[in-house]
């Protein structure tokens, strides 16, 4: 496995950082500039879809964690086989484009066919789906935990909105319900919970206020037009959550030296 115990050491620091490239993202020179970009701006993962030639690439273009996504289980089983280090039921943003919808039931389901499939130590991340009340959320999310899933991940953003979206504003309005889901279930499950949907420089530190231990940045960077500026829109996430941790050091430093005057 490929660094997992640095991803999993990330999650414990509150600061892992997935790239995400698609679900549904089988351009090969695509998953290779994102998964460069992931490799370069310093992310803690990259996420990729279940396909073998997509890991492929993705495997040859970064040290980092590979993680692989899909609704099917069968294809998250052949995703280990083709050398996925770790696997994810959802991202499921790009599905709803296509009219698809899961509940609480299809998600846990799925979860649970998918483990039967797959042999036991794959680090394994479920999507609680973000259309469903929080309080079913809530649930599933401690159904998951009991289960022995690694991870949580939420959603919240409507398919398509954060490709239309440009200013601050609209993506602090994209990202308040994946980050007000973030913290209703970070408060009920013990595993790590990942941000996702939204996700940006912007908003990434207010998704580790509000409890996360990662955050899944896809849109904000795979928009992106040229290599270069994917790295800097990975860097920048990287950045500001850096920027957090070393203000939360000054404020603690200064407190011990008021506290020991």
């Amino acid at each position: 496995m490929r660094n997992i115990e640095v991803f999993k050491r990330h999650l414990r620091e509150k600061r892992a950082v997935k790239i995400i490239s698609g679900i549904d993202n089988y351009n090969l020179d695509s998953v290779r500039d994102v998964t460069k970009a992931a490799q370069l701006g310093l992310a803690s993962a990259v996420d990729v879809a279940a396909n073998e030639e997509v890991i492929k690439v993705a495997k040859q273009n970064t040290k980092l964690p590979v993680f692989v996504s899909s609704v099917e289980p069968f294809k998250l089983a052949k995703a280990v086989q083709w050398g996925a280090d770790a696997i994810e039921i959802g991202n499921f943003d790009a599905l709803y484009k296509k009219g698809l919808e899961f509940g609480a039931d299809d998600v846990y389901e799925i979860a649970l066919e998918t483990l039967t499939l797959t042999p036991n130590g794959v680090f394994t991340c479920v999507t609680v789906p973000g259309n469903i009340p929080v309080e079913e959320q809530i649930e599933l999310a401690k159904k998951l935990e009991l289960l022995g899933i690694d991870m949580i991940q939420t959603e919240g953003s409507k398919a398509g909105a954060i490709q239309k979206a440009k200013s601050a504003q609209e993506f602090l309005n994209l990202a308040k319900v994946t980050i007000s889901n973030t913290m209703e279930i970070a408060r009920h499950v013990g595993i790590p919970v990942m941000t996702a949907s939204g996700v940006n420089a912007d908003t990434a530190p207010l998704a580790f206020a509000a409890g996360a231990s990662a955050v899944g940045v896809g849109s904000a960077v795979n928009k992106q037009t040229t290599q270069i500026a994917m790295i800097a829109a990975v860097r920048k996430v990287v950045g500001a959550i850096a920027y957090r941790d070393a203000f939360r050091r000054e404020i603690y430093e200064t407190n011990q030296h008021l506290l020991m005057r």
